[in-house]
């Protein structure tokens, strides 16, 4: 007798959904995509042309535009004149799904800035020892444009956002420059959560006598930090950086953010 054929099961006893002819599409052209035969700029062929070579109807190719274009892969213009279109992936993307999940979490302030200060210092070891004028050039531009809103106008130096701004500009540089890449990834997803708390902090500050004086003290530390990558001391870039976060931390979370929950920032 021959044995009966069951359905394919996943290892826990479910069972396994076949994925979708449109889920293969998006699946073929995201591979293109992300091995580089299909580059952010180039127009992917007229629908029709896509629907001879998978064999599929007009809806299900469509599917597949939907599904690249919720990951941010292609961009698509309806009309006569328009296409499917491919866009640099987007960190922006990641960074949302990231911030939806520590929001479901209930993850508070201070657990999302202790992993900032568990990678930033390590980023800053690893650029000193191997940085480029470049790397010095873009940290210093960071630094140079925090000192304008600084010491400009007073409706400049009061504007929180773009304080916040550009204090984030920096850690981001020296992320996206210490030289790996998964390092930029992890820690650029959860730029956004930071940059929300920063500003709220500087905004209670608002008014303060010595704000200014704060503020140039931040940007001493930075380029404290920048003379000691430049020095290619990575131990010491290392540890005045950890010294620059622990203390940041107890400023901005010293307001009563600590305890929030991510999602707090966002209602």
């Amino acid at each position: 007798m021959a044995a009966t054929r069951l359905p394919a099961r996943s290892p826990i006893g479910q069972q396994v959904r076949a994925p979708k002819t449109a889920e293969l599409i998006a699946s073929q052209l995201r591979g293109q995509i992300v091995r580089g035969e299909l580059a952010a700029g180039d127009t992917l062929p007229p629908e029709i042309k896509l629907m001879e070579q998978f064999g599929v109807s007009r809806p299900t190719l469509r599917e597949a535009f939907r599904i690249l274009e919720t990951e941010s892969l292609i961009s698509v213009r309806r009309g006569s004149r328009g296409g499917a279109q491919v866009v640099s992936p987007d960190l922006s993307v990641a960074a949302r799904y990231v911030g939806l999940l520590l929001q479901v979490s209930g993850t508070t302030i201070a657990d999302v800035y202790d992993a900032r200060m568990v990678l930033e210092p390590a980023a800053a070891r690893m650029l000193a020892t191997r940085r480029t004028k470049a790397d010095l050039d873009a940290l210093n531009q960071a630094i140079d444009e925090l000192t304008e809103i600084v010491e400009g106008d007073d409706e400049d130096r009061r504007d929180p956002v773009r304080w916040s701004a550009g204090t984030q500009r920096f850690h981001d540089v020296l992320l996206e420059h210490a030289g790996n890449k998964t390092l930029a990834v992890q820690a650029g997803v959860l730029a956004e959560v930071v940059a929300m708390h920063v500003a709220i902090a500087v905004r209670s500050n608002m008014g303060k006598s010595d704000q200014k004086e704060e503020f140039r003290k931040t940007i001493r530390s930075y380029r404290k930090l920048v003379g000691l990558i430049e020095a290619r001391d990575g131990e010491g870039a290392e540890k005045h950086w950890k010294i620059h976060m622990e203390a940041a931390g107890q400023r901005i979370l010293g307001h009563g953010l600590g305890s929030k929950s991510v999602v707090d920032l966002f209602n």
